[in-house]
Parts: structure tokens; sequence; C-alpha cells
């Protein structure tokens, strides 16, 4: 059961008007109220001249952080870029240390193994990297705002260090130059990090061709990282990933080319949900079940043959992961029906086994947040220590409730939907029943049900090819920035048949107010109301207008979000 919160009904009658007034409220309903607002969401500003003031990150340090970084490079000294594993920091990382490479750098790329070493700076990451490289200074991109042992522990190395980071600010700040804002996400702190030296470093006279190509492969990097890593695609982000888009639609890199080519992706029609929902997950699973270099590698290298090899290695331990997820998120979906109290679910989940893998436990969480519609909490139980991964829901911040623990926790860090831990495993059972309390007295009955935001109630007849065609200008869109979904009321079913390879989905005809004709709809997930769905009884729906291409035709298609008998 979706609880509806419809924004705005169309009132008007005048055809022409409701159009234009419709895309008004959806303008209304995303915070834009001036024509300047209006005109940069519309038509998104190039992010190649946005100014540290633009994307929230302080001058001076932006200033410090790229004196620093230019004298490492004419000085020849070591350099190390230290990345995050997840997609994100994959391409934060190939674009610091290719920016960093080609202005004549002698530096080398380093990603944590996500067991051995754990998530950002660690001593023991600290050590490997001064013994394979010997580096003078250290460069984290995607983390760092929270390791000052670590940054104390790499200076009494003899190495100094700059953190590039976007997670929230802890109390205590690293001793050292920080570039930092919470406006972009790791791979877009970077990339501007590396605008800002290509416009400082490369010559003038390469001013032209050279420096755009680059910059242009970059944003295209960054797009994926704000993609993949969930920030509101508002702003700066989304002329990141508006520009971005272009470049990859256009893009010659060898290692994206043989990424897609392997996803069965086709430059040139490439969008957010490609790029989120099958280029990312590549990208993250060598660091959740290998070491995630070889993702690296792969978006770094100019050889094509080696491009095909990783780009099929990509794929296959993306095909492992998902077999991993699923066979896990169905034992901890068995572990919640076990948990029930009297047949009732609590209105935290927190599951431990010793038998899951830290690569997944996150994704498992998701899994049961989608499932269940509580904050999860997933762990691999280990001897003396686990690990832990949460997911939340709106209106619970799940970092804030893990961190009022942290005199049982080792450490912790996240965002509010999203968190991880790691913490004793003698506190496991005192952990859970305080974060249980925690939500039992933070989360009422209603917060339970999941919520769809609804843009507009519409007649039917004005969900049309006009409609779907005004709306392109909102996107791109993703996270913080939905595609728009609007009601209709009172709408006949003419027809409706099962389908997919389980007959999980259901395909409709719909007619209403006064259409001569029918229109085609999808009902992803809605394969279980199949019997109650009838022509003679009306129904409300939820959906997103969208187009359908088939062997080069285009008809117009609803997506249902929801469905009320």
């Amino acid at each position: 059961m979706k609880k509806w919160q419809i924004l705005a009904k169309l009132e008007t009658r005048n055809s022409k008007l409701e159009t234009r007034s419709i895309i008004d409220f959806l303008l209304n309903n995303r915070g834009l109220k001036t024509k300047k607002e209006i005109q940069q969401f519309l038509h998104p500003p190039d992010p190649h001249e946005f100014t540290a003031s633009d994307v929230g990150i302080g001058k001076k340090s932006l200033v410090t952080a790229l004196k620093r970084i230019t004298k490492a490079i004419e000085k020849k000294e070591s350099i190390v870029v230290y990345s995050d594993y997840d997609a994100d920091g994959i391409t934060a990382g190939t674009i610091m240390w290719e920016t960093l490479y080609k202005l004549g750098a002698k530096v080398m790329p380093y990603i944590p193994h996500r067991v051995d070493e754990g998530y950002g700076l660690s001593k023991k990451g600290i050590d490997r990297v001064k013994e394979q490289y010997s580096p003078t200074l250290i460069v984290t991109v995607d983390h760092g705002i929270t390791a000052w042992e670590k940054v104390e522990y790499a200076k009494s190395l003899g190495i100094e260090v700059i953190v590039t980071d976007h997670h929230v600010k802890p109390a205590k700040l690293p001793d050292c130059t920080i570039v930092h804002t919470i406006n972009l996400c790791g791979a877009g702190v970077s990339w501007f990090v590396a605008k800002e030296l290509i416009a400082k470093l490369l010559p003038r006279r390469q001013a032209g061709e050279t420096r755009n190509s680059k910059l242009d492969e970059l944003v295209a990097l960054a797009a994926i990282g704000t993609i993949a890593d969930l920030v509101p695609l508002v702003g700066a982000n989304r002329s990141i990933v508006k520009h971005g888009l272009i470049a990859i639609n256009r893009t010659s890199r060898v290692g994206l080319t043989a990424l897609l080519a392997d996803a069965g992706l086709t430059i040139g029609s490439l969008s957010t949900y490609d790029i989120s929902h099958v280029l990312a997950p590549r990208l993250n699973a060598m660091g959740r079940l290998v070491h995630a270099m070889d993702a690296l590698r792969l978006l770094c290298t100019g050889q094509a043959d080696k491009a095909m090899i990783l780009a099929r290695k990509l794929g296959l331990t993306n095909k492992e992961r998902q077999q991993l997820t699923a066979d896990t998120s169905l034992h901890a979906k068995n572990m919640v029906g076990d948990s029930r109290k009297n047949g009732v679910l609590k209105k935290l989940l927190f599951i431990a086994h010793d038998s899951y893998n830290q690569g997944v436990i996150g994704l498992v969480a998701g899994k049961l947040v989608e499932e269940f519609y509580r904050p999860s909490i997933v762990l691999f139980k280990g001897e003396l220590i686990s690990k832990a991964s949460a997911r939340s829901i709106a209106g619970f911040n799940i970092v804030e409730a893990i961190r009022s623990c942290s005199d049982i926790l080792v450490d912790v860090g996240g965002h509010p939907m999203a968190a991880g831990f790691t913490v004793e495993t003698k506190y496991l059972v005192k952990l859970q029943s305080r974060l249980e309390a925690i939500a039992e007295a933070q989360i009422n009955d209603e917060a339970l049900i999941r919520t769809l935001r609804v843009d507009m109630e519409i007649p039917l007849r004005f969900a049309d090819e006009n409609l779907w065609q005004a709306i392109r200008d909102f996107e791109p869109f993703g996270f913080g920035n939905p595609e728009p979904v609007f009601v209709s009321r009172q709408v006949m079913v003419d027809d409706s048949r099962l389908v997919g390879a389980d007959g999980k989905h259901l395909k409709l005809r719909i007619m209403g107010d006064g259409l001569t004709s029918t229109v085609d709809a999808i009902a992803f997930g809605f394969g279980s109301i199949a019997g109650t769905i009838r022509p003679d009884k009306p129904v409300d729906i939820a959906y997103s207008v969208d187009m359908n291409v088939w062997r080069g035709v285009r008809k117009l298609q609803l997506i249902i979000k929801d469905i009320q008998l």
C-alpha cells in the first residue's frame, strides 16, 4: 500500500493553456520560482564556468591545494591519489590520477581493499603506499574528511595529505589542506580540482581544442560518479550530469566504450538510468567482491584489447555479485520473518550473520527497505569485529541514530539515508537493543507507509505526446529531480495481460475522460493484482509519461507507479 501525496490539481479547461499550466506546476513543485532559477534549471549552465563559490568550495583552501600540487608536479615528487572503492571513488580517482599524469606528475593511483583495509585512509594502506611508492604527497578523493588520526600518522612518516571530499564534516577535522563541499559528489570535487589545475597549468596556447577535449572527457567521468552516488541532481550536479551525458554519448574513451559494449548499451542514447542501473553496478562490483583497481584500470587504459578483457571481467564479476546479493537477500528476508514478534515487525530491522559477504551487505539492506519499508541494518558477524551497512526511510536519520551509540562502536560514517559502521561483536545485542529503541521512539506508524509523491492530478487526455515533449527539458532525471508523476482518476482498463518471464508485470490498455482510443501502459511488479483488474471497474492510476520506441516506431506509453482499485 502506498500513500499518495498529490501536490497540485489541474483545474483549467483550455487545452493549450493546460499543458503550459502543467509545466508551471512542475517547476513550482521543484521550488523554482524566479525566472533565473527556471532558466538555469531548464538550461543548466556549462559546469566548466563554475567558480569555487558556485559549488561551495572554500577558495583559500583550493588555492593552497593547487599550489601544493603544482609544486609536487614541478619537483617531480612522488604523489599517490588515494581513492575509494565504489563507482564515485573510482571515477574520482581516474579523474585526479589522469589529470596529474597528463600534466607531468609522477603519480600513482591507490585503492584500498574493502575487507583487508576498509573504507578510506588506514594505517595499513598508508604503510603500503609508502612501501610501494615513497610518496611525499597523498591526495585523497571521495574520503578523508573524518580521517584526522590517519592524516597524523601519514605526517609522522613525512607524507603530506590533501583531502578532497564531499561527506559531512565531523566535529574534528584533519590537520591538513581540505577541499570540501557537500554540494558535489566525490568525483565532482575531484573534477573541479582537476579543472582548476588544467586551467592553471595547461599552457594558454593549448586552451582551444586540447583543453576542451580533456575537460569533456573528465566531465563524462564526473557525471558517472554523480549519478552513481545518488547525490541530488540539482544546481551544479544537474549541470555536470546534463553536460556529462552529452560527453558520454559521444565518447571515444577506450575503456568506457568497451564497458558500454560489454553491457550491451549503445553510445548516443545513454540516460541516467543506463548509468545508475547498468554501468555503475559493474564498476562497483569489483570493489565489492575482488578489488576495485581493475575498474580504474579499465577507465584509464588506452589499449583496446586490454579494455575488452577488463570490461568482460567487470561484467562477469557483476553477475557473481547479482547472484550473491539475491541469495543473501533471501536469507536475510527469512531471518526478518523469523524475528517477527506476535506477527509484527519491529520498526528497525537488524540482521547479522557470519556467512554474509561484506561487499553486498549494503545492497541487501537496500533490498530489505524495498521489501519491508523499515530502516535496515545488515551485518557481517565476525568472531571479534562485525561490519555493518545501513539503509533508511524518509524521515529517519540513520547515521545520526548510529552515531548516538558511538561509545560502543569502532567507527561510523555515512549520510542520513545510508551509513556504515564497525562494532565489536560482543556489543551486538546491546547495540541492536539501543537502535531498536531509538527507532521505536522516533518513527510513527504513518512513517512506515510508503509515500508516492505525485506532481499533479490531471485528466487522462492531457497525458499526451505534447506533455511528454514538454517535460524533456526536465531531464536528466534522478535522485533529487525525479521524473514527473501524474494521477488520473476513474480510468477504465480496456485490456490487461501478464508479461515478463515470470508474469510479474502487467501490460494494460487504458481508456478514460473522453479519449477516443486507448493508451498503452506498463505496470512493473504489479502482476499479483491481475485478477482484480476488470474492464467494468474504474481505477485510479499514478504514472509517468514515456515514449516507447520499438523497431523505429514511436508510441506513447504510461509507466504505472501505483494503482488504486
